[in-house]
């Protein structure tokens, strides 16, 4: 039978939208596989968070290597060999992770379920490149005979955010995303305009990112003194609890999102022509997409007038 054995490897490595995206998947692997040891092999920014999930047994940390690094690519073989994995879930199927599948011996290698040529279980549909990601995990993993994918559970992640001193009534704002990738942004200026039409509706703008949007928040934050900046004091699991704890959220096509919408904040989700909501939109009870080729036509009424503020 595709997809049993008692050590078992899956392989994710991240952003942290494909993270997120995972956890159904997850679940539904530790689920199959019941008192099975299941290992992760994921990057650093995310061992830490999933280790909380209680879904592996283990957490290993990929960095990664070039193919020059043999100081680093001879223990990840290594490794790998030594472990005797029965099964491998390779739900990151990407050049490098298809590579791993050629470490292991040729009379030792494990079932394989991904993309990887000559594996056991090959996810070989020609919708596999078309569809969100979430229903390409689905559709890989049935291959495995893994046929039930549950709602995503992020109960685990919940962290005290006590500390914060929230209102009762607060909106999540998500100005930034990738540094590399400027068009994936809706301009601060829009932002600074719905963070003061929300505090004029009694909703206090929470704004959260990292170094990279410290600009644009300040901008934000000058607008509307009233925002509260939590820009690089929050974790994953803060992220979440403000999610569920939030009226809304509005922000860009960028990690933070996936998660605050998985956890059943409602959701307005900004797109540029730089990526496609049908392959890789943020899933959760309520999200609303909105997008617009160039982001800085789009204008500050669309996406007040895409917002829910009921209860």
């Amino acid at each position: 039978m595709a997809g049993t054995g008692r050590n078992i490897l899956v392989i994710k490595h991240g952003a942290l939208g494909d993270v997120i995206l995972a956890q159904g998947p997850f679940q539904a692997i530790r689920q199959h596989h019941g008192d099975a040891r299941i290992v992760l092999l994921t990057t650093r920014p995310f061992a830490a968070f999933l280790e909380k999930s209680g879904l592996f047994d283990e957490i290993w940390i990929d960095e990664r290597p070039k193919l020059w690094q043999l100081s680093k690519l001879i223990p990840l073989i290594r490794k790998l060999r030594g472990a005797r994995f029965d099964w491998v879930y390779d739900l990151q199927t990407s050049t490098r992770t298809n590579s791993y599948f050629r470490f292991f011996p040729r009379r030792r290698k494990p079932g394989w379920c991904g993309v990887a040529k000559g594996c056991s279980h090959p996810h070989d549909s020609p919708l596999r490149t078309k569809i969100h990601t979430i229903e390409r995990h689905i559709d890989q993993l049935k291959v495995a005979g893994i046929d039930d994918v549950p709602t995503p559970d992020f109960s685990w992640a919940m962290t005290d955010i006590s500390r914060f001193n929230l209102p009762g009534a607060y909106a999540l704002l998500v100005p930034g995303g990738s540094a590399h990738r400027p068009e994936k942004r809706w301009p601060a200026a829009r932002f600074a305009g719905l963070a003061a039409y929300l505090e004029g509706k009694g909703i206090t703008p929470v704004l959260i990112g990292g170094k990279a949007e410290a600009a644009a928040i300040a901008d934000i934050t000058a607008a509307c003194p009233s925002a509260i900046d939590l820009s690089s004091k929050t974790d994953f699991g803060d992220i979440a609890s403000l999610g569920a704890g939030a009226k809304l959220a509005v922000g860009n096509d960028t990690g933070p999102l996936h998660l605050i919408s998985a956890v059943g904040c409602k959701t307005v989700v900004l797109f540029s022509a730089a990526s496609d909501p049908n392959m890789s939109r943020p899933r959760g009870r309520d999200v609303t997409v909105l997008r617009e080729s160039n982001l800085a036509d789009l204008p500050l009424e669309a996406v007040i007038g895409s917002l829910d503020l009921g209860a």
